[in-house]
Parts: structure tokens; sequence; C-alpha cells
């Protein structure tokens, strides 16, 4: 394994160009939409999960660091859950073709409890920050992230009362000496006496330094504003799970599951979006969001189109407008073929929930 890791490492270029190469093969597979439709669909599933068993490695570097990351978190739950993600469709297909259109809902169902799971973790382990990219991407923005360098710097650079007192006495008493001699044993004082104050902080690894904050501790720190992030996150999270548990139980002519999820869905981004304008007005201190999770909460709204393509809304509506489009077009030449194949697609894809879940 450790041969294929550094193969990979050093070939990423023509990794990546090989992996995009064959994810765009993969449409073209025979019998994509068709009812047995299990090899076509294990065969894109398979090379999704080694084109991101390859990014990982990519992005991994072999640093000392990760070695004690890795032995506690054999693998991480973010790739955990891109992996599970690559995998639920040939799930879903696989469930409709054993257990029928009906009952491939409780699979599904036990597939989207499993990421909710997954995403609560990572929610706890990341100190109850912003999901992005719904827990594949990790948010490694941090409190002091809001310094500024030179902030930092001062910070970082300061010596306490008593280290400062101890690297004066010991250059006065080294005035006999070249400047360079004395540089030398101010350094090597500051260091004993940062050693003498600060035991712990050397020998003990960063992991044990920076302990997350349960959830009490958190609301604590960060009130109201900190109970709105993780309340509009957890609608995020378990909005999926809702919206397929209804439509296992009404089915997907009502409207019911629809209504619901988008209910949740606005719910939850309208909280999100509150505190974040509490922020630009100056009125949330405690609670600061960053540019990533400032973006995600835009990528959020843009998932809310995938309700076109879910029924009944597609089957009533979405679907009328692309079938008239596809006949007003269709006299031209080459923008109708393109335009006959693109609704083609879009029909096919609205067959299968995991392609317009958006979770």
């Amino acid at each position: 394994m450790e041969v294929y890791k550094r193969w990979i490492r050093r070939n990423k270029g023509f990794v990546r160009q090989l992996d995009s190469i064959a994810n765009n093969l993969t449409w073209f597979l025979p019998d994509e939409f068709a009812e047995s439709e299990i090899g076509p669909e294990a065969v894109s599933s398979l090379v999704g999960m080694i084109s991101t068993l390859n990014e990982h490695i990519i992005e991994t570097s072999p640093t000392e660091a990760h070695t004690r990351c890795a032995k506690s978190s054999f693998i991480p739950l973010s790739l955990c859950l891109t992996l599970l993600k690559d995998l639920e469709t040939s799930i879903e297909v696989v469930a409709e073709q054993i257990y029928g259109e009906k009952n491939k809902w409780n699979l599904i169902a036990i597939t989207e409890a499993v990421k909710v799971c997954i995403r609560l973790v990572i929610f706890r382990k990341t100190g109850y920050k912003m999901l992005l990219e719904g827990g594949e991407t990790e948010n490694g923005e941090n409190d002091s992230d809001s310094f500024s360098p030179q902030e930092t710097k001062r910070q970082l650079g300061k010596p306490t009362g008593n280290e400062e007192s101890c690297i004066t006495k010991t250059l006065n008493a080294q005035n006999s000496g070249n400047l360079a001699d004395r540089a030398i044993t101010a350094l090597s004082s500051f260091g004993k006496q940062a050693t003498m104050q600060h035991p712990q902080a050397i020998m003990e690894p960063p992991s044990k330094l920076a302990e997350r904050p349960s959830l009490w501790t958190f609301l604590s720190e960060k009130g109201v504003p900190g109970g709105f992030l993780v309340t509009g996150e957890i609608l995020f999270i378990i909005r999926p799970l809702v919206y397929v548990l209804l439509m296992r139980k009404y089915g997907t002519r009502s409207w019911f599951p629809w209504c619901v999820s988008l209910a949740v869905d606005l719910i939850g981004n309208s909280i999100l979006s509150v505190t974040l304008m509490s922020q630009h007005s100056g009125k949330n201190p405690q609670l600061q969001f960053s540019d990533s999770e400032k973006d995600e909460l835009k990528r959020r709204r843009m998932l809310w189109a995938l309700y076109l393509m879910r029924d009944p809304l597609f089957t009533k509506y979405t679907r009328q407008r692309l079938e008239s489009t596809q006949r007003l077009v269709q006299p031209i030449p080459i923008l109708g073929f393109v335009a006959e194949k693109i609704i083609e697609i879009l029909i096919g894809v609205q067959t299968r929930y995991t392609y317009i879940s958006g979770s």
C-alpha cells in the first residue's frame, strides 16, 4: 500500500488526468438509465471511490503530524462520508432491483441515517463549526485566525514579565562580551526560563492542548448566536433523512415531503443568515463567520434549485416545461439535437433520488 501511495504522489498530475477521463467515460456506459443498470452504476461508483482515495492520498502529506493523526483515526470521517456518497447510487439501484420502487426507501433511509451520524460526529469534533460541503471539506478556521498576522506576531513574540527580567539581567551581565555572545546567552537563558515555567506545554502534544469544547461550553461562550448556529446546522444535517422518511411513508406523488423538506431548508438557512447579518451589523462579537463559511451558505442556497427536479413538482411542472422547450427548438438542426440529449439526461437523472438529493 505504501508503494502505491508513493507512486500516486510522484505522478499526481497523471493520476488526476486519468481519474477525470475515467469519470467522464462512465457517462458513455451502455444502458445507463435502463431497467437493469446495476453493472454500469457499480462501475461508476467504483471509479468514483478510486478517484476519491487517490485524491486523498495526494492531498495527505506523510508528515509526523499526519502519522500521529492516522494512528488515532485510520480513515478520516470526511473521507468515509465521500466514499459513502460515491456508493449511494449503487445502493439505491440494488435496493430498487431487489425490493422494488416502494421498498427501496428503507435502504435509502438507512444510508441517510448513517450520513447523519457521521456529520453529527464531524460537527462535534470540529468544535461545532459549520460543515463545509456537507462535511466533506475540513473547516480549519480557528478563533485565533481572527487576529491579524501582526497581532499574532506580537502575541507570540512578547515575553512575560519573568522572561523579560531574565533577558535583561543576562544582557547586563554580559556587557564585556561581544554582541553575538550576548545574544546567544540571552536566548539560552530565555529558553531555560520558558521550560521551567511551562514544562507541560513543551512535553504535551498539540492535540491535548486544543481541547474541543462541549456543547454547553460552546453555547455559554457564544451565547444566542451559537445556539442559532447549532440549530441551523442540525436542521441542515437531518433534512435529507426527514425527507426520505416522509417519502417512504407518503410516496413520490405527495406534496407533503416536498413542502416539509423545503420548509426545513428555508428555516435552517434563515437562522444562519440572521446570525451572519448580526455579525455584519456588529451585534454579534461572540461568533464570527469565515469567508469559506459564507461561501457555504451561498452553496446551500444554490442547492434549492434541485427542488425543481423533485416530484411531484417535476412531474407536474418542470417536465412539461422541458418538453415544450424541446419541441420549440427541435426544428433547429444542431440546437435541437443538443437540447434533446440534455433533456433526456435530466429526465434520466431525475429518476434517481441520490442524483437530486443535495445531501
